[in-house]
C-alpha cells in the first residue's frame, strides 16, 4: 500500500484536516509504516501497532499539545511520535543520537509526562489536572493507561486520589491483554452508546438513592444490592473509586472512538473509557505471539523471519539464560527454593522455572513492592524465595526492601538483570544505582560476577545464607568463560586477585572485571605494571586484599558499572579513610546516560578497555596514545 495522507501529517493539526472516513486509512498507513521501519532497526512493536487507533483518535479530537496526554510505558507511543512530527526520525529511534524509545520532555512539546517504567499515567495526569484547576486553565488531560499497568499499584493510588479529588480527567484503560473480550461487539456498543446519551448514567443515579434509602433495611439487603450493581453494571470498581466507566469499546473501530471521546471530552470528574486492542494489530505474527514480538531485532517483513548480523562463531548465552539454568539445578535439588517475578518471566529467565515448578512459580503483575514484602513473608516461613527483577525496576521497592527484608534479617534473593547500562532502551531503564541504594542497608550482602561461571557461584552462595542477598549482572551476551560442574559456595567478603601489578592495582567489581584486566594488560604495553583483583562483593567489602594491595603500591584505581555517588569507589574510599592510600574511581557520572548500544555507551562514559588504560594512565602522568587507544576497541 502506497502512504497517501500519512507524508502530509506533519502535526495533530494536519491530522485534523481530514475527514473522520479517512482516520482508518491513516491508521493502515501508520501500522504500515512503523512495520517498515522497525523491520529494519529492531524496536518495539506489538504495543505500539496496537494503540494505533486510540492514539489518532485522541489526537484528532483532543487539541494537543495544550491538551496533555500522559503515557504509561512509552513503548506503545511509537504513532504517537510520528504523528507529532517525528516521522522520518522514527528512522533512527532508540539508536545513540536518534530519539528515544519512550517518551521524553525534552524531545517534544507533545511528550508531557517521560514514560519508562508503567502504572505512572493516572498519578502524573491527576497532578496536570490539578494544576490546571489551580491556574484557572480550562485544558483536557487524559491518561492512556496499557500493557498490565492496572496490576501496579500506583494506578490504584492514582485512581482512588482522582475520585476523591474529581478533578476533570479522562483515563483510557488501554486492554490489550492478547484477547477481546465478548462484550466487544453487540452488547458492548449498545452499553456504550446508552452511557454517552446518558441513560445507564441517570439509570446510575436512581440506583444510588436507591442504595441510600435502602440503609433502613440493614446491612445484609445493602451488600446484595451492591453485589447485583457490580453483576448489572461493569466497570462497578471504578465507580465505587468516583470514576464515570464507559465501555469497553472496541478499540479498533476508530470512528467509533472519535465519536465516543466527543461525548467524553466535556465531562466533569474523572471518566474511565475501557477500550479493548489487540497488540500486534495488523500484522499476523504479532497479533499470534505477542511476547516474541513485543520488541524484537530486525525481521523481514513478508517472511517474518529475523535477520542475524553474521558473525564468525555464535555468542555465548545471555546471563539471563545462565541465571535461568543454574537457577533450576539449584531448584531440583532444594524444594524450598521458589521463583517470584513482578511481570517479566522471560525477560528474567524465570520462565523455564514457571514450567519446570509451576506451584513454586509467583507472578505478581507489575508490582515490585508487593514482589519483595511478599517474598519476605515467605522466607520468614522457611522458604527461600528469589526475586529476579531489572535493576532498575527494583527501585520502586526500596522501602520494602530496608524494612520489610533487611531489618528482620529475612533470606531473600534479589537477582537483578539489566544491571548496568543495557543500551538502547536508554536512562529509563539503565540499572546504575543499585551498588549505591543496597549498600548502605545493613544486613545486605550485596554481591555482583565477573562472568557466567562466578554468577552460578555467587548464586548458590546466596541460597546458603541466612540473610538478604543482592546479585547484579548485566543484559546481553556473558562473557564465554568454561563453567565449572558444579557449583561451589565462595567465602563470603572476600575477593580474588587476577593479576599482579607493581605500579598500580585496579579494583574492579562485576562486568568490569574483564574489561579491567584487558585495560590492564594494555598499560603494561605502555611501560605501567597495573594488578586486577576481582573484588566480588561491594558489602561486605575485602579489608584484607585491599591491604595487600596497598603494601604492593598506594595507589589504586576502582571500577565499576554504577553511578559513583555511594557506589563500590565510595565503599573503598570511606574503608581507607585516615590512610595514605591514593584512589581514583571510575564509574557512571553524576547524570543520566542516554540511550545507544552498549559498546557505544561503553567508550562515552569511559567504561571501555581502553578509555579505562587510558585514564589510569592519565593519572599515573604517562603517556597513551590515541593509536594504541584505536587498535584495541
Amino acid at each position: 500500500m502506497a502512504l497517501e495522507l500519512l507524508p502530509k501529517i506533519d502535526s495533530p493539526a494536519d491530522l485534523r484536516k481530514l475527514p473522520t472516513n479517512k482516520l482508518p486509512k491513516v491508521c493502515a498507513e501508520i501500522r504500515e509504516y512503523i512495520i517498515d521501519v522497525i523491520s529494519k532497526i529492531g524496536g518495539h512493536f506489538g504495543s505500539s501497532l496496537g494503540a494505533c487507533e486510540i492514539t489518532t483518535a485522541l489526537h484528532y479530537v483532543y487539541n494537543t499539545p495544550d491538551d496533555k496526554l500522559v503515557w504509561d510505558t512509552g513503548h506503545q507511543t511509537y504513532c504517537h511520535k510520528i504523528l507529532t512530527g517525528r516521522r522520518e526520525a522514527l528512522a533512527r529511534i532508540r539508536q545513540f543520537g536518534g530519539i528515544s524509545g519512550f517518551l521524553k520532555r525534552s524531545e517534544s512539546p507533545y511528550d508531557a509526562f517521560g514514560a519508562g517504567h508503567a502504572s505512572t499515567a493516572i498519578s502524573a495526569a491527576l497532578g496536570m489536572a490539578v494544576a490546571r484547576d489551580l491556574k484557572g486553565d480550562k485544558n483536557k488531560v487524559v491518561a492512556i493507561v496499557s500493557d498490565g499497568c492496572m496490576t501496579g499499584g500506583e494506578s490504584y493510588e492514582g485512581l482512588q486520589n482522582a475520585g476523591q479529588i474529581q478533578s476533570d480527567l479522562l483515563v483510557i484503560l488501554n486492554d490489550n491483554q492478547m484477547f477481546i473480550s465478548q462484550r466487544v461487539g453487540a452488547w458492548g456498543s449498545f452499553l456504550t452508546k446508552l452511557l454517552t446519551v446518558g441513560a445507564v448514567q441517570n439509570a446510575e443515579k436512581k440506583v444510588k438513592n436507591f442504595l441510600a434509602r435502602s440503609k433502613m433495611y440493614g446491612a445484609t439487603i445493602t451488600r446484595i444490592i451492591k453485589r447485583a450493581k457490580v453483576l448489572l453494571f461493569p466497570g462497578m470498581l471504578f465507580e465505587e473509586m468516583g470514576f464515570a466507566y464507559f465501555g469497553p469499546v472496541d478499540g479498533h473501530d476508530i470512528e467509533r472512538l472519535v465519536e465516543v471521546l466527543k461525548h467524553l471530552k466535556d465531562m466533569k470528574g474523572p471518566v474511565l473509557l475501557h477500550c479493548v486492542t489487540k497488540k500486534g494489530k495488523g500484522y499476523a505474527p504479532a497479533e499470534a505471539d505477542a511476547y516474541t514480538w513485543h520488541g524484537p531485532t530486525k525481521f523481514d517483513p513478508a517472511t517474518a523471519k529475523f535477520l542475524k548480523n553474521p558473525t564468525p562463531k555464535p555468542p555465548p548465552p545471555s546471563y539471563t539464560a545462565a541465571f535461568s539454568k543454574f537457577l533450576l539445578r539449584e531448584a531440583e535439588l532444594d524444594p524450598r527454593i521458589v521463583g517470584i517475578t513482578a511481570a517479566m518471566p522471560e525477560g528474567t529467565g524465570l520462565d523455564a522455572f514457571r514450567d519446570r515448578f509451576p506451584k513454586r512459580y509467583f507472578d505478581v503483575g507489575l508490582a515490585e513492592e508487593h514482589a519483595v514484602t511478599f517474598a519476605g513473608g515467605l522466607a520468614a516461613e522457611g522458604y527461600r524465595p528469589v526475586v529476579a527483577i531489572y535493576s532498575t525496576f527494583l527501585q520502586r521497592a526500596y522501602d520494602q526492601i530496608e524494612h520489610d527484608i533487611c531489618l528482620q534479617k529475612l533470606p531473600v534473593i534479589l537477582c537483578l538483570d539489566r544491571a548496568g547500562l543495557v543500551g538502547e532502551d536508554g536512562p529509563t531503564h539503565h540499572g546504575v544505582f543499585d551498588f549505591s541504594y543496597l549498600r548502605m542497608i545493613p544486613n545486605m550482602t550485596v554481591m555482583a560476577p565477573a562472568d557466567e561461571n562466578e554468577l552460578q557461584h555467587m548464586l548458590h552462595t546466596a541460597l546458603a545464607l541466612n540473610g538478604p542477598v543482592s546479585i547484579r549482572y548485566p543484559r546481553g551476551a556473558s562473557v564465554g568463560v568454561p563453567v565449572d560442574d558444579e557449583p561451589k559456595a565462595l567465602p563470603i567478603g572476600r575477593g580474588v586477585r587476577w593479576k599482579d601489578g607493581s605500579d598500580v592495582t585496579i579494583l574492579a567489581i562485576g562486568n568490569r572485571v574483564h574489561p579491567a584486566v584487558e585495560a590492564a594488560h594494555l598499560l603494561d604495553d605502555v611501560g605501567v605494571s597495573a594488578g586486577v583483583i576481582n573484588m566480588r562483593f561491594v558489602k561486605p567489602l575485602d579489608l584484607e586484599i585491599i591491604k595487600e594491595a596497598l603494601s604492593r603500591s598506594t595507589r589504586l584505581v576502582t571500577v565499576e558499572e554504577n553511578v559513583l555517588q555511594g557506589g563500590f569507589g565510595s565503599a573503598v574510599l570511606e574503608a581507607l579513610e585516615g590512610t595514605e592510600a591514593q584512589v581514583l574511581r571510575i564509574g557512571l557520572p553524576d547524570g543520566f546516560v542516554e540511550h545507544g548500544a552498549p559498546n557505544i555507551l561503553y567508550d562515552q562514559v569511559g567504561l571501555s578497555a581502553p578509555k579505562i588504560a587510558r585514564r589510569v594512565a592519565s593519572w599515573l602522568g604517562r603517556e597513551f596514545k590515541e593509536k594504541e587507544v584505536a587498535a584495541a576497541i
